[in-house]
């Protein structure tokens, strides 16, 4: 096949790219520059597509022979990631911007321009494998070998069309000094360049600062469950479902127990805090799934709502029908800290059966 090589810079890519020529496609690597800054730099671990990160990435395809090139995808990146994880937050809502940087870039403006100019297939460094388990053998997307670092969860918002068209040569790895080992063989030099985290847009790490920054001062007050002003804020923005430290309440609550975040009303500019109890629910409740197959009620899943957390048994309660788009899930035991605008992936054992946005708590 024709391969697109998406080539962030990081050993990761750089090896998946290294593996799809092995397999005899015809590979060209690219590097998308997300960032509007051209100045931007790397802080150790923090920070990418950054300009260290597009001469790492020339250099690895040199290293592998294939041709390389730099799309800016800059303005797509601010307006479908950025913009939408300030304007979540403003609603009271918590996003992921990795997952909308997947599905609206790698596997949307990416895919789109790879097929414009011919190419056959996107490759990317992304921990997950594909089956063919779907409806009438459609791709499937699957768990990574390597559990630590499987992505299966944030990817599961490309869909299955995307998909079709997608190679994830690290899947079976089982473990990331692999990967490191089979890049220092391979003479890429970038075997033992740290691994990015955070949010890549924020270099500094502090998304509060950069919501501040950006959203501006919006005061309000801090309330308990029963209305009761408890302190003050500068903006909704600053806080999410879940949070324990950093509310600005004046004084202790009477039982002495902590308190944590168990509302967000922009609204009203208030932040409502209450008992660790109040964040546990078993019921989920959410909108715009993308299906990899189809769902039903009574189907026994396991439900995960955060890139790193823990897949929950439950059962499908309400699956979308027609115009009705709803999915609710109920689980066999209550998860802490939901919040709207976090992503619901569903899964079957290791395959991913749907993705959604998580609406509220039941």
């Amino acid at each position: 096949m024709k391969v697109l090589a998406a080539m962030s810079g990081g050993v990761d890519s750089a090896v998946a790219a290294a593996r799809a020529v092995e397999a005899g496609h015809e590979v060209v690597g690219v590097h998308m520059a997300l960032s509007k800054n051209r100045e931007q730099r790397r802080t150790g671990s923090r920070g990418c597509c950054t300009v260290e990160d597009a001469s790492d990435a020339r250099r690895a395809a040199d290293r592998i022979g294939i041709p390389y090139y730099v799309w800016d995808l800059s303005d797509d990146f601010h307006d479908l990631v950025v913009e939408d994880f300030l304007s979540e937050y403003a609603a009271g809502r918590t996003p992921n911007p990795c997952v909308r940087c997947n599905e609206r870039i790698k596997f949307a403006s990416l895919l789109e321009r790879a097929t414009l100019l011919g190419f056959d297939a996107v490759c990317t460094g992304h921990y997950a494998t594909i089956g063919r388990n779907g409806p009438d053998g459609a791709p499937s997307l699957h768990r990574s070998r390597n559990s630590a670092k499987d992505q299966s969860y944030v990817l599961a918002v490309m869909g299955p069309e995307a998909l079709e068209r997608s190679l994830f040569p690290l899947g079976e790895f089982e473990d990331k000094q692999a990967v490191r080992e089979e890049a220092r063989t391979r003479g890429l030099g970038v075997s033992t360049k740290p691994d990015s985290y955070d949010i890549c847009f924020i270099a500094d790490g502090d998304t509060r600062g950069f919501l501040e920054r950006s959203l501006g001062e919006v005061p309000g007050e801090v309330v308990d469950t029963e209305g009761a002003v408890l302190g003050a804020h500068t903006g909704t923005h600053g806080y999410t479902i879940g949070q324990r430290k950093g509310l600005g309440i004046q004084h202790p609550a009477a039982d002495g127990r902590p308190r944590y975040v168990v509302d967000i009303d922009p609204g009203r500019r208030q932040v409502v805090v209450g008992a660790a109890e109040l964040l546990s629910t078993r019921e989920l409740i959410a909108a715009d799934v993308i299906g990899f197959e189809p769902l039903e009620a009574g189907r026994s899943v396991h439900a995960q709502i955060r890139a790193h957390g823990e897949a929950v048994p439950g059962t499908i309660e309400h699956a979308p029908d027609g115009a009705d788009r709803q999915l609710r899930v109920r689980l066999d035991s209550p998860v802490r800290g939901v919040a709207p605008g976090q992503t619901l992936v569903l899964y079957d054992g290791d395959r991913v059966l749907a993705a959604a946005t998580l609406e509220r708590r039941a």
